[in-house]
């Protein structure tokens, strides 16, 4: 009796696992209202916000290019810079370089040119202290050679001007005798 009890309770009570007509219908409805509203108002929104985050995207990519290549940029103006700047201070230093030559050339030369002059104004003074010597030897050699004359002769040679004359003649055949001497040696 229960079996037969639950087969006509089946039978006249609708199943709750399947809905109504009317139900799918206004289930429907509702759906593409909701859809229509989502369209009209939600998805412009959201496109609305997915090109403008595109955008700041693109943007942003762009700015970065576009830093990226001043970046760019400046690092090769900074190399030149560098480069010329390795270039003139190694001229510089070759210019220092001549330019030291240049000086140690003119004080090499300055410090020859004094030597010259030290050597040149010691010759010069050894030839008047040779001159002066030799006028000093002259003269004693004339004093002794008169007082051994007047000895040998026996007469005084007192008189100033024969006394030179004659030591005077004796130096010259000395020196011509010395030269005659000297030039048959050579």
């Amino acid at each position: 009796m229960l079996n037969t009890q639950l087969v006509l309770a089946a039978e006249g009570a609708p199943n709750p696992v399947v809905p109504h007509l009317s139900e799918i219908i206004l289930g429907f409805v509702a759906f593409l209202l909701l859809l229509w509203v989502l369209r009209k108002f939600a998805v412009p929104r959201f496109e609305k916000l997915y090109e403008e985050r595109t955008a700041k995207i693109e943007g942003g990519i762009e700015k970065a290019e576009k830093a990226q290549a001043e970046a760019e940029q400046a690092l090769e103006q900074y190399k030149a810079q560098l480069a010329e700047a390795r270039t003139e201070a190694a001229k510089i230093r070759d210019d220092a370089r001549l330019e030291a030559e240049q000086i140690k050339e003119e004080l090499r030369a300055d410090a020859q040119e004094e030597a010259r002059r030290i050597v040149a104004q010691g010759e010069a003074q050894l030839q008047a202290q040779r001159a002066q010597i030799v006028a000093e030897l002259r003269a004693e050699l004339g004093r002794n050679s008169i007082e051994l004359a007047s000895r040998i002769v026996g007469e005084a040679l007192e008189d100033e001007a024969r006394r030179r004359g004659t030591v005077d003649r004796f130096l010259a055949e000395l020196e011509a005798s010395g030269n005659g001497a000297a030039g048959a040696r050579n």
